[in-house]
């Protein structure tokens, strides 16, 4: 049987305000850097307004109609308790309770499991660019093993 390999790393994403950015290619070459063969790797965001998703990665409108979607389940503004970061702080918590914070998706030869138009995605939902920790940790086999 082959021995398992574990390996991680930390990703400092900075982000334009508001929206998705695709961090699929980040995954993929730090895959690649480790000599990763069949396993599973996590994603990890280190923030409470943010967070993670697996989205189509084919046409941008689908990751602007995510975001108004997301707007009116938690609209900005002053009628929150919380509120003493803004008015963008309290949504950015519901939307973040809302997607995700985690993932973990599988590796076979190397290479992220994703669908043809499946794209890795932080989602920022402050308004203002921030510069965003996401965790790797990668467990399994590999290249070769």
């Amino acid at each position: 049987m082959a021995e398992l390999v574990q390996a991680s790393h930390m990703l400092r994403i900075a982000t334009r305000g508001k929206g998705f950015t695709d961090i699929t290619d980040e995954l993929r070459r730090w895959l690649g850097g480790i000599s990763a063969g069949d396993g599973l790797i996590t994603v990890f965001v280190c923030h409470t307004s943010a967070s993670l998703t697996i989205q189509e990665n084919a046409d941008p409108n689908v990751c602007r109609d995510l975001m108004r979607a997301l707007e009116v389940f938690a609209p900005e503004g002053n009628h929150y308790s919380h509120h003493e970061e803004g008015p963008d702080d309290m949504p950015s918590h519901i939307k973040s309770m809302l997607t995700d914070v985690s993932l973990s998706i599988p590796v076979m030869r190397g290479r992220l499991v994703l669908g043809t138009w499946q794209g890795v995605y932080l989602i920022e939902h402050r308004a203002a660019p921030h510069e965003r920790n996401v965790a790797l940790s990668y467990l399994g086999r590999g290249a070769g093993a």
